[in-house]
């Protein structure tokens, strides 16, 4: 345990490398993959439907009044971020397989985090209303401009076109749908959801286990392990280091050239830098072939652990130069 803190390791991401594991030597076929699914899907349902129950519509309209952060924190998140993304393809097929390279396109055009921008951002003493507005309000616009940027880029790859207006009446029928109910029901349940935060914060971490056994089983019968050795791990440690590193240089110096203030910055700097496990996992189910989920969301889970490590540290040096 002592090790785990001393490196900033997410417990849960060890929890995954777990669930990952046992997909691989026990992934689940036949009919129970076919009951996993199926429980999957209400897990995502869920999953969505507590995501909205827990959005206080007051800390809406205490963070929107600062447009002009929102807007740097959406321009970095859904258009800086991608064309980070689409312009690794200088790397195919030298340093990056095509389906890492797909991987890594998926991961650059999903929403940003929601717990963990804002805990790191009150760690930091930014500005947490506008952070608690901007995350929640990225994971709304996540669930319409991810599938059709996915869409766009894949629709280039003459092998991977996908239906865009598919994909997203898909995932408005899966994800959009809980989500505003759980909201309307916010003013019936807020009260109990408030109470029992953390016990249903770790609801939410056993829906996105499940989706990662579900994935990883069909992705190991598909023969994902045939494709990816250490090399390949490798390379996606050191491609996200890249990803992460160039984001934070833009939204911290940006941020500084256009005027706004620290808390404004740190603000920006930890909402704008992460890319979402909880809806980036979920999504990939519902967009992709059962098959090639489990390559998808790989950088996702590798990106996701670093940006932890990175932004723990980066928040406490914010909070010690306040000091």
């Amino acid at each position: 345990m002592n090790i785990i803190k001393l490196l900033k390791i997410d417990p849960f991401l060890l929890t995954l490398v777990i669930v990952v594991a046992t997909a691989t030597f026990l992934p689940c076929e036949g009919r129970i993959n076919t009951f996993f699914e199926s429980l999957t899907s209400l897990a995502i349902a869920l999953l969505f439907f507590m995501h909205g129950a827990k959005l206080s519509f007051n800390a809406i309209i205490d963070g929107i009044k600062n447009w002009k952060l929102h807007l740097m924190i959406f321009i970095t998140t859904f258009a800086i971020f991608p064309l980070l993304g689409v312009g690794l393809q200088i790397f195919v097929p030298a340093l990056l397989t095509h389906n890492l390279y797909l991987g890594f396109i998926y991961l650059c055009t999903l929403p940003a985090t929601v717990q963990s921008a804002i805990a790191f951002t009150s760690i930091a003493r930014g500005n947490v209303a506008a952070a608690i507005c901007s995350a929640s309000a990225s994971t709304l616009l996540g669930v319409f401009i991810t599938p059709i940027l996915i869409g766009l880029f894949m629709h280039a790859q003459s092998d991977n076109a996908m239906d865009i207006s598919e994909a997203v009446i898909s995932i408005m029928l899966k994800l959009m749908l809980p989500f505003i109910l759980g909201h309307l029901s916010r003013p019936l349940i807020g009260l109990w959801i408030d109470k029992y935060r953390k016990i249903i914060n770790q609801t939410d971490r056993l829906s996105i286990l499940l989706v990662v056994y579900v994935a990883f089983s069909n992705a190991v019968i598909n023969g994902i392990w045939q494709q990816i050795d250490i090399i390949s791990f490798i390379t996606i440690i050191i491609f996200s280091l890249i990803l992460l590193t160039i984001v934070l240089v833009i939204t911290r110096y940006g941020s500084r050239l256009l005027g706004f203030n620290k808390q404004d910055e740190i603000t920006i700097v930890f909402c704008g830098s992460k890319k979402s496990l909880a809806s980036g996992i979920p999504m990939a189910s519902i967009i992709f072939p059962a098959a090639v989920t489990g390559m998808m969301v790989l950088p996702l889970m590798i990106f996701h652990q670093i940006q932890l490590m990175v932004c723990a540290i980066l928040a406490a040096h914010y909070a010690k130069r306040q000091d």
